[in-house]
């Protein structure tokens, strides 16, 4: 191999097909379902841990209130985005529950919907 070769192997990409693929749909959804789904099934786990390991008792101590009160935005925001993967969750399983037993009209109308809106 002479140098110019070696430089057209550096720089040609590994997946040539990769620039140009366009993400549809039909893939997306089913990725962000699972990943919404193992993130509600950690947070249930987790906080069922949680309760087995600190069980009642943790409310008789005062560090456990201090605790609250000084991560009170941090638990707001767990809070918020455990709801937004619960409704995505939600949301996409009653999706995918209209396109099993409608004989997929309804994956005809977002068709001619995303047809109809280039």
């Amino acid at each position: 191999m002479n140098i110019h070769q070696q430089q057209m192997n550096i720089l040609r990409p590994l997946s040539p097909h990769l620039p140009i693929y366009k993400p549809q749909l039909t893939s997306t959804f089913p990725i962000s379902h699972r990943i919404s789904g193992a993130f509600l099934a950690t947070n249930v786990l987790f906080s069922y841990l949680l309760c087995l390991k600190i069980g009642l008792i943790c409310f008789t101590y005062e560090n456990f209130y201090q605790f609250l009160f000084y991560s009170s935005k941090l638990i707001l925001i767990s809070v918020e985005i455990t709801a937004l993967a619960l409704s995505y969750h939600l949301y996409h399983g009653v999706r995918h529950l209209l396109t099993d037993f409608s004989g997929f009209l309804y994956c005809s109308l977002i068709i001619l919907a995303r047809k109809r809106w280039k």
